[in-house]
């Protein structure tokens, strides 16, 4: 059954499946635009971490229930929670006992991350069971043995009530589905095999870290690294790319990196001393992409724009394609430098270090991405703005119909004629042209005005231009009109209507051109988001599964599927209920070779690499069966 027949099961399944959010829709950007401003209001004075500091909390372990592990498999997720297809599609791979992928089998992570905004586009009680929690639990009802561990961790979407439903829904200990959530914070810190930490911060909607938090940190990480110690640190958004255009951006995570995991405080002095420890490894959501950025080592020739595969290198890797739209990867740059050199924390660290991102490290390619991004002003694509928002095209019709009232009466009074209609049935080329060059000298020098008063930067379009081009269309719009043959005996009410239907029609299909050419424009920005949000592209999820390896190597696998499922069935779930579950096998791939992390650079140094370490051979990206949990076939041979 498709989605519209399972929403009738909604009493079954105990959840309600959902659309995926039009953010380009009017009436969802204003609810989400009010929530987001009470958010930024009133954040700082209703700060639930300030409460959560006195919750107990003491570092978890994973997995559970194995006090000695030798090896750990964990699942990275984020960005989930828009729409039933695309989540659950994601859900039912993480899911799956295995996935056979290049003829290498990785089994289910024992830990679930979600990386942040498992909600959209604002967090409420039904928003989470409706978008995140009935999915996940119907991928997976329940598990044979110990039960994987999920941790969340809040994006700005969970951030936008003030963390209750996150709280609610993940720190208070009861499963979903066949997870177990034992997390009692926003932030937390795991103990992992092989002397790993895993970390998640709570950064609030970018602002600061709390005190509470920080202390949490220091007295149950800091305090417990040793020296050769591996972390993987979850933040909410990828700061190390926002900080090209802020350069204080990264600061929150620079220090952090520099005061609680490298260097920790003397409890006798006072002072800093190293931990031994490092930060191998940054994950975060945000953009639903996939990007990783790779450390330059000082042993790499300058010349080399793509340094090869080596354990050493520092990992930094966005991954938010759980089930939000995709976006674009082409507006990305190519290098960071961190910390860059405007912020107020360089004097006070190393050297900045450089990172890189390869082009086959990013999903969509970059070629792909730009093409994907056309779509959406190009009238004859599925994904075009007005025909995947119909509440945008509404908009723009109303606004252009309005805007004709207002031109028609000022071309009225141009050819000093009382009633507009007798202006657009009786007027000439001349006049339209006369009254066409007035109103734009007009309109350009009102936009240069604004073009002058706010100067935003290079890469984002100026707001001047949008409306530029939307006075353009409405010009136009009166100029069609001006140009219809009326016959002389109708009335002036039916002239009236036949007119406001053409700046209707007109407004709706050309303003919404024109507002996505202006979209098309931005090179960066928000703006440049809403060339794929505008989409609301489904297909193109993925996460990411990561293995500690017994000799310490951690190897992380970005897995993709490059289409969800549309067809699905209902099955008998524990307690009486119904669980949809997808009514054809679904296909993952890798996005590229699995990137081999080593816990501290220098055991590789002079050490020969071992054969996990070693680059696979290139493949083509040949997509594999994906058998999901409620399969019972045999896996096929390795």
């Amino acid at each position: 059954m498709n989605l519209k027949q399972l929403r009738a099961h909604a009493k079954e399944l105990d959840f309600t499946p959902c659309e995926p959010v039009r953010w380009l829709d009017p009436a969802c950007l204003v609810r989400t635009g009010v929530k987001v401003a009470l958010a930024d209001v009133f954040a700082a004075y209703a700060d639930k971490r300030e409460i959560q500091g006195t919750l107990r909390a003491a570092p978890l372990r994973a997995p559970l229930e194995d006090p000695d592990p030798r090896e750990l498999w964990i699942d990275y997720v984020a960005d989930l929670g828009d729409g039933f297809e695309p989540t659950a599609s994601v859900a039912s791979a993480l899911a799956a006992d295995e996935l056979t992928v290049h003829r290498e089998r990785l089994p289910r992570g024992s830990l679930l991350v979600l990386g942040g905004d498992q909600v959209y586009p604002v967090a409420s009680a039904a928003a989470y069971r409706d978008g995140m929690t009935g999915p996940y639990a119907s991928a997976l009802p329940s598990t044979d043995g110990v039960p994987p561990l999920m941790l969340a961790l809040p994006g700005n979407h969970d951030w936008y009530d003030g963390l209750t439903a996150f709280l609610r829904t993940f720190a208070l200990q009861q499963p979903v589905g066949g997870w177990r959530t034992r997390q009692t914070r926003s932030y937390f810190a795991v103990r992992l095999p092989c002397k790993w930490w895993l970390v998640g911060l709570d950064s609030q909607l970018g602002a600061y870290l709390d005190d509470p938090q920080i202390r949490y940190f220091q007295n149950h990480l800091s305090a417990r690294l040793q020296p050769g110690d591996g972390v993987i640190v979850c933040c909410a958004e990828p700061t190390w790319v926002k900080a090209v255009d802020d350069a204080d951006a990264f600061d929150t995570l620079h220090w952090f990196d520099r005061t609680v995991v490298r260097t920790r405080t003397d409890q006798r002095t006072g002072e800093q001393v190293p931990t031994g420890a490092s930060i191998r490894l940054w994950l975060t959501g945000d953009k639903h992409h996939y990007a990783r950025y790779a450390e330059r080592l000082p042993t790499d020739p300058p010349e080399c724009a793509y340094p090869p595969p080596d354990p050493r290198r520092r990992q930094m890797v966005t991954c938010g394609l759980g089930g939000a739209f995709l976006s674009s990867t082409h507006t990305l740059p190519r290098a960071l430098s961190l910390p860059p050199s405007g912020t107020r924390l360089w004097e006070k660290d190393d050297p900045p270090v450089t990172f890189t991102r390869a082009e086959e490290s990013t999903y969509p390619r970059v070629p792909d991405s730009r093409r994907l991004a056309r779509r959406i002003a190009t009238p004859w694509s599925p994904y075009w703005l007005a025909r995947r928002n119909p509440g945008f095209c509404r908009l723009t019709a109303a606004l252009h119909t309005a805007a004709f009232v207002v031109l028609g009466f000022l071309f009225a009074v141009a050819q000093e004629r009382l009633q507009p209609v007798d202006a657009v049935r009786q007027g000439s080329a001349a006049d339209l042209g006369l009254f066409t060059a007035v109103t734009g000298g007009v309109l350009v020098v009102l936009w240069g005005l604004l073009r002058r008063t706010w100067r935003p930067r290079p890469a984002r379009p100026r707001a001047a231009d949008a409306v530029l081009l939307q006075a353009v269309v409405a010009l136009g719009v009166l100029a069609v009109t001006v140009a219809l043959p009326f016959p002389a005996d109708w009335p002036g009410w039916g002239v009236l209507l036949v007119c406001l239907a053409v700046a209707a029609v007109l407004g709706a299909v050309a303003g919404s051109q024109a507002f996505a050419l202006w979209v098309l424009s931005a090179r960066g920005g928000a703006v440049a988001d809403w060339q794929m949000s505008g989409q609301a592209v489904e297909d193109h999820k993925g996460f990411l599964r990561l293995h500690i390896e017994p000799n310490g190597d951690l190897t992380l696998h970005a897995l993709v599927l490059d289409g969800i499922c549309h067809r699905w069935n209902l099955t008998d779930a524990p307690g009486g209920r119904k669980r949809a579950v997808p009514a054809e096998p679904l296909t993952v791939r890798l996005v590229e070779d699995p990137v081999v992390i080593a816990r501290e650079a220098k055991r590789h140094d002079l050490t020969p690499r071992t054969e996990s370490a070693r680059p696979r051979e290139s493949w083509a990206p040949d997509p594999d069966r994906l058998r999901p949990a409620h399969a019972h076939a045999p896996h096929d041979p390795p």
